[in-house]
């Protein structure tokens, strides 16, 4: 298969073509939807009817596809989940090319397109609870790439298990390990959020705790992690960060941290989004190659309102206050409407990611004022002019920031986090 169909909303709006020869994906708009006058992709793909390519992004990043598409791909966990899957089925990996791997991921990629094509044996439906602690074994084993995982993968006992990974793994993007799930808050079951779920469940993001091999820019899911970071979410909206509901679950020892999606409304309905990568194809692996002048001039370019732009300084002030240092382009993204009308989306992946003997954490992904690293005061406000905001309102800012920062000590003790740590990650917080 070399082309597939993509649709949002019911309507399809292109194509993608794959050459295995240039190994880059061509990608034109149907006809009818280039007269809709919404901008899926304002800055890269503007509606037309050009054939895009772009044969000059980081294959490893873009995977010879447009952001636009590329941003629907998995990334590493997701990954290591179908192509334990193309073992199992005897399909060799390199032979399954992206628009395959778009079509694997069919209808239930974050976001609102859908490719068609979905491949056959990515049709199944797994509708009764999920159990956590059989799936957070096999994710280990695929992760891990043990020499065992073909017959774990073609153990009859661990079929269910290998049906529920695959269906609310597969389709999640960035570094840790985790799972797109339907859970009830009442009942604290979960099932898969790729299904029509009946009432009471909610579509959320679970990162799974206990994982220990991803690896990814330095981070490794040790045990523990999700209190961290629930602890994060907790500051972060002490500061005035807008994100959405977090929550921890709890299981066998281990703390899940889980937050609501922002790409699915409450009745489940689809939200088109593109990360900051996708939308002006700003390559993530390129550590300290972009900035967060850059993203508020994306910003600007799609009209968001001075809201939005606020909010940003905020977080980039928490970001380099907290050592939040894994702040590349596809942990930022925007949100667009029916209308076409594009907003920043909530603040996620909010941690503490500082690693002062690794290659990516030990300094920021995205510069400051031409800085990842040693920042001043002046930095922060430098940036705030860049949004034409005055030194006084940067500084207000600043300060709201300050204020729920401050907060670390107290949250992480109520969270449980043990003292020796919570002493070590406020050591490392950064005063401006």
């Amino acid at each position: 298969m070399s082309l597939a169909e993509i649709r949002l909303w019911g309507k399809s709006i292109g194509a993608v073509r794959w050459d295995p020869h240039q190994k880059i994906g061509f990608f034109e708009y149907a006809p009818e939807f280039q007269k809709s006058n919404i901008q899926l992709s304002p800055l890269q793909m503007p509606l037309s009817d050009t054939i895009y390519r772009f044969p000059s992004l980081n294959p490893d990043s873009f995977h010879g596809l447009p952001g636009l598409l590329s941003d629907s791909l998995p990334d590493r966990f997701g990954n290591a989940l179908i192509d334990a899957w193309l073992s199992r089925e005897g399909i060799n990996r390199e032979d399954f090319n992206p628009v395959q791997r778009l079509c694997y991921v069919g209808k239930r990629a974050v976001g609102a397109l859908e490719f068609l094509p979905v491949l056959q044996y990515a049709r199944f439906k797994y509708e009764d609870d999920i159990h956590l602690d059989a799936i957070i074994d096999l994710a280990n084993e695929v992760l891990l790439n043990r020499s065992s995982l073909n017959a774990t993968l073609n153990d009859p006992h661990k079929t269910e298990s290998i049906k529920q990974i695959l269906q609310v793994g597969t389709s999640a993007g960035g570094a840790r390990a985790k799972a797109l799930i339907a859970w009830n808050p009442e009942t604290n079951k979960i099932r898969s959020g790729q299904v029509h779920t009946e009432k009471g469940f909610e579509h959320w993001i679970l990162k799974f705790d206990g994982i220990t091999s991803t690896q990814d820019h330095d981070i490794q899911d040790s045990k523990g992690y999700g209190l961290i970071e629930y602890t994060y979410s907790l500051m972060a909206k002490q500061s005035g960060i807008h994100m959405n509901p977090c929550h921890l679950l709890q299981e066998n020892g281990r703390s899940h941290f889980m937050t609501k999606r922002f790409d699915r409304t409450d009745d489940g309905k689809k939200i088109h989004m593109q990360s900051l990568c996708a939308m002006d194809h700003l390559d993530y692996n390129q550590a300290g190659a972009h900035s967060y002048e850059q993203a508020i001039g994306v910003m600007q370019a799609l009209h968001l309102p001075m809201e939005d732009i606020e909010e940003f300084i905020k977080r980039a002030a928490f970001n380099i206050l907290s050592r939040n240092q894994d702040d590349h382009t596809k942990n930022i993204s925007f949100l667009m409407n029916k209308a076409g009308e594009w907003r920043l989306a909530p603040a996620y992946d909010v941690t503490y990611n500082y690693n002062p003997k690794g290659i990516w954490t030990k300094t920021h992904q995205m510069s400051i004022n031409g800085k990842v690293d040693d920042f001043i005061l002046e930095d922060l406000i430098a940036l705030g002019k860049r949004a034409s905001l005055s030194k006084s309102r940067t500084l207000n800012l600043l300060n709201e920031v300050k204020e729920g920062i401050h907060q670390w000590q107290h949250l992480a003790a109520k969270t449980d986090i043990p003292t020796p740590l919570i002493r070590q990650i406020h050591q490392t917080f950064r005063t401006l």
